[in-house]
């Protein structure tokens, strides 16, 4: 059986230490906070980014330098016989294509996995690709099961504030101004590729309702048999803005009782267009080849 590490980037949300602890290869993120370069996780945590981004600092993302990618690698297939590598969607990032050009000179070694998620859905990823290497499966059996099942995720999620989505060049500045003026609650919706818009709220509450209502139609359109969400796992997150993701998440748990829904924060990547003050439901489908292996996997998760 192949050796194979499971390399993913900080947008998963997982620090250094977890990833320590559950044997997966985590990549700094880095930022470029008022022309100084920080790195996720490493010398950049979250008190620290939002301080800087509530003062309006300048703050940009960048994907890892390529020298830093393919320096762990080499290192890691010194003991490994192959790398599963997930990076953030291509959608929303270079990263991705990067990590894949990069592959081409390893031979099959580093298998690069699209599987366009970020945050939480990327985080269930990487458990998934772990528990599937277990089984015995090759880098590349592990890769086709994931890129399968690439479209069966969603994240909705409240912005606070138009002021990030601005700064970062995606909304036109009359619109935000607009929304401001109006005291808009935009609800966007990441899926797959895309961080696109969903919504117009009036009040927190409607936003929350609206989040609800699309995941109780992904559960009952997109899924087969999971009405109560049998088939998925729910996850909560926000930034900065705890109390709202526990309100969400007990509203969740009447509609779908049994899910375990973990409340987590977005990436910075995210919080970097979206600022804080935002809450989140994501949900991404349960994978047939586990359900059938290991049926208790997910209730750990």
């Amino acid at each position: 059986m192949a050796k194979i590490a499971v390399v993913t980037d900080s947008n998963s949300g997982l620090s250094q230490e977890q990833a320590k602890r559950i044997g997966v290869y985590v990549i700094p993120m880095p930022f470029n906070i008022d022309d100084q370069t920080y790195y996720d996780g490493i010398d950049l945590d979250e008190k620290t980014f939002y301080e800087k981004q509530t003062s309006d600092s300048d703050i940009t993302t960048s994907q890892p330098a390529p020298g830093y990618v393919t320096e762990l690698w080499d290192k890691l297939l010194k003991d490994y016989d192959q790398i599963l590598h997930i990076p953030m969607s291509s959608g929303l990032s270079s990263t991705c294509a990067t990590a894949k050009m990069l592959a081409e000179d390893y031979k099959g070694k580093v298998c690069v996995v699209d599987n366009q998620r970020i945050s939480i859905t990327l985080l269930i990823s990487v458990m998934e690709a772990l528990e599937l290497v277990s089984y015995g499966m090759t880098a590349e059996e592990v890769q086709k099961i994931l890129e399968r099942e690439a479209k069966q995720s969603g994240i909705y999620l409240m912005v606070d504030t138009l002021k990030y989505l601005k700064k970062g060049g995606r909304i036109t500045p009359a619109a935000a101004a607009l929304g401001t003026l109006l005291r808009l609650k935009p609800v966007l919706q990441i899926q797959g590729d895309k961080l696109d818009a969903l919504a117009k709220a009036r009040t927190v509450k409607q936003a929350k309702n609206i989040i609800i209502d699309s995941v109780k139609k992904d559960m009952e359109n997109r899924l087969e048999n999971s009405v109560h969400g049998e088939n998925a796992v729910i996850q909560l997150a926000h930034t900065q803005n705890m109390d709202m993701a526990m309100e969400l998440r007990s509203d969740l748990e009447k509609l779908f009782p049994g899910q375990k829904m973990p409340v987590v924060a977005l990436s910075l990547s995210v919080a970097t267009h979206v600022g804080p003050g935002v809450f989140a439901a994501g949900w991404t489908r349960k994978v047939p080849e586990i359900l059938e292996k290991n049926p208790s996997f997910y209730l750990d998760k």
